[in-house]
């Protein structure tokens, strides 16, 4: 599931990822809920942690949804509402009073569905990284 949400990564790294996790040597996410059938087959799943910042947030300690990813034949069933509803549980449970997410621009059905949800846009904004290279002196 974790790749079909981020192909970029290799399955080692999310193999390690998910090592990391559930032997508690995990920076983030701190949570991760599992959405399943009745048989128990995973279906969906929510990556949660908390942030010191995220945007239009006016505290600083912000639930924050990581990662969110439902099957695609079993979308537009209320899976991810619950996957959220349960997300936002988990944060108030942490003295959290605030919740948010974010998604790329050009991904429309992650925009919908967060403001289905009733997320509101705090913004978008485009981010730069550059290389610094290590200057000998």
């Amino acid at each position: 599931m974790r790749r079909a949400l981020w192909p970029d990564g290799s399955a080692a790294e999310h193999r390690s990822e998910l090592l990391r996790f559930f032997a508690g040597r995990s920076r983030g996410p701190l949570g991760v809920l599992i959405a399943q059938t009745r048989s128990g087959r995973p279906i969906g799943f929510a990556e949660v942690s908390i942030r010191r910042y995220a945007e239009d947030c006016r505290t600083d300690r912000v639930g924050f949804l990581e990662g969110w990813w439902v099957d695609p034949a079993r979308r537009r069933r209320g899976v991810g509402r619950l996957l959220v509803e349960a997300a936002e549980a988990w944060a108030r449970r942490r003295r959290c009073v605030e919740f948010a997410s974010d998604s790329l621009p050009g991904n429309r059905g992650s925009i919908a569905a967060h403001r289905a949800l009733g997320f509101v846009d705090a913004g978008t904004i485009v981010c730069f990284r550059k290389d610094l290279a290590i200057r000998k002196r």
